[in-house]
């Protein structure tokens, strides 16, 4: 199941993602739903569907029928895709060292000595 889950994470594209985001804020919604929380310019209800039906087919989004009207919920949550991710860029980036990628960060100023602190506290704080 795990690796189903690194597989369906690598196929998420940025429009995919963006209406991920918006489907675990709001749990379940219509197309409509979906592109009333979407920031102006706003895509056509077409593309948003279609983007839908796409999740949909990867395993992302789950449909509940009502008539002719699909209400779409997330199958995969937030947490759990986002810890998906983090441990493909972990592998495909840094090796697989946390301190790499905290090197990394560091060096190119994504992160300040006080924010690298409070990781290495909270990764002490874990064993």
């Amino acid at each position: 199941m795990t690796q189903l889950i690194k597989e369906r994470q690598q196929e998420l594209k940025r429009a995919e993602l963006e209406i991920m985001q918006i489907l675990w804020q709001l749990e379940a919604g219509f197309v409509n739903d979906i592109l009333e929380s979407m920031p102006h310019p706003k895509p056509a209800y077409n593309t948003v569907s279609t983007i839908v039906r796409i999740l949909e087919k990867k395993g992302f989004v789950g449909h509940r029928s009502f008539g002719k009207s699909h209400e779409y919920y997330p199958l995969i949550d937030r947490d759990t895709y986002t810890g998906g991710f983090m441990s493909s860029v972990l592998n495909n980036f840094f090796g697989g060292s946390a301190s790499r990628m905290v090197s990394f960060l560091s060096h190119n100023n994504s992160i300040s000595v006080e924010e690298a602190d409070e990781i290495l506290q909270m990764l002490k704080d874990q064993k």
